[in-house]
């Protein structure tokens, strides 16, 4: 299967300073037939993509179509955009209740313990009060 192409206008926004949110970029580019671009915050004008510094701290942002999608639902956002239906049904799971609250508190949980998990490390500590 030829790679499907994302619009460049579509933008992954991560924490390129935690291993474990780099690592589990490299692995969805590997996976996904139509991964976005993505770019470590701190190598990103925020501004451009009306994200704010302490948003991007604190979760992930995929930003398409003028739109903004943070978290979990920029998980859901990616995944609705890639040609296997069953990656886009699952990314319609997760804008619905009570998947969406699943996802959502999934997601939470993964970026609290990130430094815990594979590829992360002291320095993927999430931010005091996030």
């Amino acid at each position: 299967m030829a790679p499907a192409t994302v619009p460049l206008s579509a933008l992954l926004i991560f924490d390129g300073d935690c291993g474990f949110c780099t690592t589990a970029v490299t692995w969805a580019t590997r996976l996904l037939p139509a991964m976005p671009h993505a770019s470590p915050f701190q190598w990103t004008d925020l501004e451009t993509y009306g994200v704010t510094l302490a948003q991007a701290t604190h979760r992930v942002w995929f930003v398409a179509d003028g739109r903004r999608y943070g978290g979990a639902a920029a998980v859901a956002a990616i995944l609705r955009r890639q040609p296997i239906a069953a990656l886009r049904f699952c990314g319609w799971l997760g804008t619905v209740p009570p998947w969406s609250w699943t996802a959502e508190v999934g997601y939470r949980l993964v970026a609290r313990y990130r430094h815990r998990l594979p590829g992360g490390t002291p320095a993927c500590r999430m931010p005091a009060g996030a």
